[in-house]
């Protein structure tokens, strides 16, 4: 493992502005997922924002990755690639990811939603989730393991009757998109990094409704559910501070 980068004051404060832009830009897509919409017109729409705001995609040519948001839908994991003939319908569970860079600094963020009238199961996974990811949060401050934090997410996600994905994970972020460590949704209590002032983490649990095993499609990016079950995701840009966490992707209303 390579060292994690600690963050000056001047650096955070570039992460803490690109993560509102980021956090204003994710809540105006969904507010835009509704029935009848294309993902491509979803990405357009992320695309023109970014932009707008003097920033500039963090997903468009990573990696050979073409477009500048993933939406991924129902068994659907992650990176799902906008498509103009990718039509959104009545019940779908949507999943939203985007970065950005804002003046040489990373910041990433996803969300999960319904769009129209959603059955039960479908609010239910988006539910957990969150509330995964905000049990992960409330437990970051400063000399914690980061496998403390790992672990009860997998054990929230699993007494909840779902699974965590484990061939995907959160991550380090700052002036790479991806920087170390890895931040994965299953762990062992008292290993991996103690968590310092000035870190930045993303993290970003994925939990399927039926298994954890995932599948690549041949794109070479979707990644599905093996048997079809629902999927669903969030993401935040967290801050490790003096006493705790700041939330630097933080979504109104979320």
């Amino acid at each position: 493992m390579g060292s994690i980068t600690i963050k000056t004051e001047k650096e955070i404060e570039i992460m803490r502005e690109g993560g509102r832009i980021l956090a204003e830009i994710l809540k105006e897509i969904e507010n835009n997922v509704k029935p009848g919409v294309s993902t491509l017109e979803l990405n357009n729409l992320a695309e023109k924002l970014i932009f707008s705001k003097k920033a500039q995609p963090a997903f468009k040519g990573f990696k050979g990755y073409p477009a500048t948001l993933c939406v991924s839908i129902n068994d659907e994991v992650v990176h799902g690639i906008p498509q103009e003939a990718r039509i959104i319908k009545s019940g779908d569970l949507v999943s939203l990811d985007l970065g950005l860079k804002y003046k040489g600094f990373y910041t990433d963020a996803a969300i999960s939603c319904g769009a129209g009238g959603t059955e039960e199961r479908v609010e239910e996974i988006i539910k957990i989730v969150k509330e995964a990811l905000d049990l992960a949060i409330s437990l970051v401050k400063p000399g914690v393991h980061l496998g403390d934090i790992e672990a009860r997410i997998e054990e929230y996600v699993n007494k909840k009757g779902f699974y965590v994905v484990k061939e995907f994970c959160g991550h380090g972020i700052g002036r790479e998109l991806h920087e170390e460590p890895q931040v994965l949704n299953f762990g062992t209590p008292g290993t991996g990094p103690l968590l310092k002032p000035g870190m930045t983490l993303c993290f970003e649990p994925m939990i399927n409704e039926k298994n954890s095993w995932t599948k690549t499609l041949p794109d070479g990016w979707t990644v599905k559910t093996r048997d079809g079950g629902l999927s669903a995701h969030f993401e935040h840009t967290v801050l490790v501070t003096e006493k705790g966490r700041e939330i630097l992707t933080k979504i109104s209303n979320s």
